[in-house]
């Protein structure tokens, strides 16, 4: 799993952060990526990475803010001129479906693949072998969606000593037991792989929040997640306008994490009020509180990495 951050910015686009977007690469796992709001820009950020659009196959939205959908039609529309042909699912509230069927209709955009939308309640939203995505509601000015994805339980690693010692010839069989599925050999014996497998290995937590006041909910999302993703709007100067537009400081986002116990927090939609040197001490502040802290800009990016969070380059 990769996690990298198209638009840190929040509000409008500046020189230094474009608008809301998160790619979720889940290409070693299940070869897709998923998109975390698609703010204006977002389309033309992909361009400056490895991304296919066409391995894009869920987009999930936060809130109908302008900074975390302006760049959904466009996103959508390119996808299709660049060959996408396999099916796109957009989650989100309700009115994104009537809003992106009457801009495409309106301006006559054709797409090459079906499009599916799933208007978002709380509870699972998502649910397939390897993944379970949950949404509760936020406090933010609009009705507003926090996401909390969970990889199942992974196999255990093979003892491939053990396996051999029980009559298991190198080849397929050892992938078949490796992947959890008993085995029968030539001779009548069946060798099940809880027998040569170890214990089941507990797979990932991300929470990724959109605009929000400090709020239960961000803490139930968040509980005992590795990573959390939480706005950083204001800092602790600026509390009374945070509460005013349904924001969060930075010191907020960390007591949130800090009250979940989360492993990592990653600080993002920051105000373009905000200079080099504000940043820097918007992070210190926040590592008091929460000493496992990143402050994310455009492009960061992260990977999943034996059981750890690490920041690439």
């Amino acid at each position: 799993m990769q996690m990298q951050f198209l638009g840190t910015g929040a509000g409008m686009p500046s020189k230094e952060r474009k608008t809301s977007a998160l790619a979720f690469k889940l290409l070693d796992e299940i070869g897709a990526i998923w998109l975390f709001d698609c703010g204006e820009a977002t389309q033309h950020q992909i361009l400056e990475t490895p991304i296919k659009p066409r391995k894009i196959d869920k987009v999930f939205i936060t809130h109908l803010h302008g900074d975390h959908i302006f760049g959904l039609p466009g996103f959508i529309g390119s996808r299709s001129f660049l060959g996408g042909n396999t099916p796109l699912t957009i989650y989100g509230p309700k009115g994104l479906k009537e809003w992106v069927t009457m801009t495409n209709t309106v301006t006559g955009t054709h797409l090459t693949y079906p499009l599916h939308f799933v208007e978002v309640e709380e509870g699972v939203i998502y649910e397939d072998e390897q993944f379970i995505v949950r949404a509760m509601p936020l406090q933010h000015v609009v009705p507003c969606w926090g996401y909390r994805i969970e990889q199942k339980a992974l196999n255990g690693a093979l003892d491939i000593d053990k396996a051999t010692a029980l009559g298991v010839p190198k080849g397929p069989l050892l992938g078949k037991l490796k992947s959890g599925e008993d085995i029968t050999l030539a001779d009548g014996t069946v060798v099940c792989s809880d027998d040569v497998l170890s214990e089941p290995k507990p797979g990932f937590i991300v929470t990724i929040l959109g605009d929000t006041r400090k709020c239960e909910n961000a803490i139930i999302l968040a509980q005992d997640a590795d990573v959390l993703v939480h706005e950083s709007t204001f800092d602790a100067a600026t509390e009374n306008l945070a509460s005013q537009y349904g924001h969060s400081t930075n010191k907020e986002a960390a007591e949130v994490a800090e009250a979940a116990g989360v492993k990592t927090l990653l600080l993002n939609h920051l105000s373009a009020r905000f200079l080099a040197t504000d940043i820097a001490r918007m992070k210190a502040e926040a590592r008091t509180i929460h000493p496992s802290t990143h402050l994310v800009h455009d492009f960061s990016e992260f990977e999943w990495h034996q059981h750890q969070l690490i920041k690439k380059p």
